[in-house]
Parts: C-alpha cells; sequence; structure tokens
C-alpha cells in the first residue's frame, strides 16, 4: 500500500513551478472556504435571491450593496478561484492519473467558462437606475420584462449555466475519484468530494424536473464544502512546504 511519505515523494519530482500552483490552489480553497461560510451566514440574515425584477430593482435602488449580494455577485467574483484550485489539484494528483486527472480540469475549466459568460447581477444595474428614472408605466413595464429575461438567464438558470454546472460538478466528482485511488489526499478528503460533487450535480439535474428535490439536494450538499474546502486547502498548503524544501535542499 502507498504511504502518504511515498506519495509525497512522487508529488515532489517535477518542475518547481508546480510547487506554486499547488499554493496557489491551497490559497484558492480556503477562500473559497471563507466565502462559502459567508454566504450561509448572508442567506440567513439578508436572504436568497430576489424572486421577481421588481423586487431586484427596488432593492438596488433602496439597499445597493445588499441587492448586489442577493443577486450573487460575490458568486461571480469568487468563482474563477476554482481555475486556481483545480490547478493546484492538477499539480498534485498529476503522477496518480494523468487521463483523468486532465479530463477533470478540462472539464471543470470548461463548465467554469461557461457559467461566468451568463448575465450577472452587474447587468441588472443599469435597468435599474433607468427603471428607477422612468416616467411612464410602459416604460417600466419594458425594463421590468428585461429585468426577468436577465434572471432566467443568469447563473443559475440558463442553458449555458446549466451545462456548466454539470461539466465543473463531473469533473469535480472524477477528481475526487483520482484521489481516492492515491495516497496525496485521505480518503476521508476523496469521499467528502465524491458525495458533495455528486449530490450537487444531482441537485442541478433534479432542478430540471423537480425543483424542490434540488433544493433539498443542495442543501444537504452546501454545508459539505466547508469542510472540504480546508481539507483540501491545508492538504495542497503541505505538499507547496514540501515541494519547496526538497527543491532547496537539491
Amino acid at each position: 500500500m502507498t504511504t502518504e511519505r511515498e506519495s509525497e515523494k512522487q508529488i515532489r519530482a517535477g518542475p518547481d513551478h508546480l510547487a506554486g500552483l499547488c499554493r496557489l490552489g491551497a490559497f484558492a480553497a480556503l477562500l473559497l472556504l471563507a466565502y462559502s461560510l459567508a454566504t450561509m451566514v448572508q442567506m440567513v440574515v439578508l436572504g436568497g435571491q430576489p424572486t421577481s425584477a421588481a423586487q431586484a430593482f427596488d432593492l438596488l435602488k433602496n439597499h445597493r450593496l445588499v441587492g448586489l449580494l442577493r443577486l450573487d455577485l460575490p458568486t461571480v467574483i469568487v468563482l474563477p478561484l476554482y481555475y486556481l484550485l483545480f490547478l493546484g489539484l492538477y499539480a498534485a494528483l498529476r503522477r496518480i492519473d494523468y487521463a483523468n486527472v486532465l479530463l477533470s480540469t478540462a472539464l471543470a475549466f470548461v463548465g467554469l467558462t461557461l457559467v461566468l459568460a451568463t448575465p450577472t447581477a452587474l447587468s441588472m444595474l443599469p435597468l435599474s437606475d433607468k427603471f428607477a428614472a422612468a416616467t411612464s408605466d410602459a416604460a417600466r413595464n419594458q425594463l421590468l420584462a428585461a429585468g426577468e429575461a436577465i434572471m432566467a438567464a443568469d447563473i443559475w438558470h440558463s442553458t449555458g449555466a446549466i451545462l456548466g454546472g454539470v461539466l465543473f460538478q463531473a469533473g469535480a466528482v472524477l477528481i475526487s475519484v483520482v484521489m481516492l485511488r492515491g495516497a496525496v489526499f485521505t480518503k476521508t478528503t476523496a469521499w467528502l468530494g465524491i458525495v458533495m460533487h455528486a449530490l450537487d450535480l444531482a441537485h442541478i439535474v433534479a432542478g430540471l424536473f423537480l425543483p424542490i428535490a434540488g433544493v433539498v439536494l443542495m442543501a444537504i450538499a452546501g454545508p459539505l464544502y466547508p469542510f472540504w474546502f480546508i481539507l483540501v486547502g491545508l492538504r495542497l498548503l503541505k505538499l507547496a512546504s514540501s515541494k519547496g524544501q526538497s527543491y532547496s535542499a537539491a
């Protein structure tokens, strides 16, 4: 059986920049940890996404910061950190199963890009300002319709976002399976990633047909993320430190 010491020796073999990728991945994981905890607090204190364009416009007019938070602007800002996280996981796991690690990273990158290409909270800002300045019911109705269209095509509801979410979660499940096959990460980290991302993948698919089931699955998967982020982040930091020591001693 491969020991943790043997796995670290395998990880150390390679160019210096891989230590940097592990370190970047670790910082990304810890920032995502902070974001996930803050999101849970926000959901309890401020509430979730507005249910209509009229509610969104009202929030952006009277409480702009709250409106941007509830329209998931922090999510859009933080999502690119997953690029760094998967680069760190690639650097750590490439010797375990190069083909599947490369495939999982590609799936995650394509999925993230599709999600980030969809309309965001920033798209609602100019419409909100125009709605506040509108002087006729016809103009306000047009702006409300435009706002509803943006909300229907945002990072949670559009075709691109749904397909992107499926690809990303599939990549995350696959890289967690690779974790399970090696000794770089603990079995706990690997199984937690498999269960968590599989539930999130099921939540995306189930939400298309059974919205309530999708909400339940996400409610189960969501609280698992902080635990996974901290386990992955601390392990990547340790690997980066080990690699740095090995190179300085060489």
